[in-house]
């Protein structure tokens, strides 16, 4: 991720520096034969470059290291949902099943999201930050089984 790939119009009465709009997404397809559920699930992490913005004025090394830190907890969290659908048993209502485990995905997403600004105090506290990039290395090396 570069400074370029920031697309969108920074909103100024923002306190915000930069906003990174990532998530995880989804496409299901799934057939039951002889009783036996198979789920062919693409799971990805994504950035959007035309939501995601940064003020020029205000923005520094810092910012982007910040940022590119909230594009890897939602890849993070994509490995996890990758996990729980390959370990899940899934019965004829899979399509139900897995938009739970998407949202539950997706609610632990925004709280680690909102987690990690608030220790970080948006980038500000540099020791918090170094923490916390280090706790996501960790955790996507661990989670590496998951990455596609």
């Amino acid at each position: 991720m570069s400074i370029n790939d920031f697309r969108g119009l920074p909103d100024e009465a923002s306190k915000a520096v930069a906003i990174t709009a990532s998530g995880v997404s989804y496409q299901l397809a799934a057939e039951i034969n002889n009783n036996e559920v198979h789920v062919d699930c693409n799971i990805g992490a994504y950035f959007y470059p035309n939501e995601s913005w940064y003020k020029v004025h205000l923005a520094d090394g810092k910012t982007l290291g910040h940022e590119q830190l909230h594009f890897d907890i939602s890849e993070l969290m994509a490995r996890e949902f990758r996990r729980r659908v390959k370990e899940k048993k899934f019965s004829a209502n899979v399509k139900r099943e897995v938009k739970v485990i998407y949202k539950e995905v997706t609610d632990s997403l925004n709280k680690l999201q909102n987690l990690y600004d608030k220790e970080t105090n948006f980038s500000i506290n540099d020791e918090q930050q170094e923490l916390w990039r280090h706790k996501i290395a960790k955790a996507l090396e661990e989670t590496k089984a998951f990455k596609d």
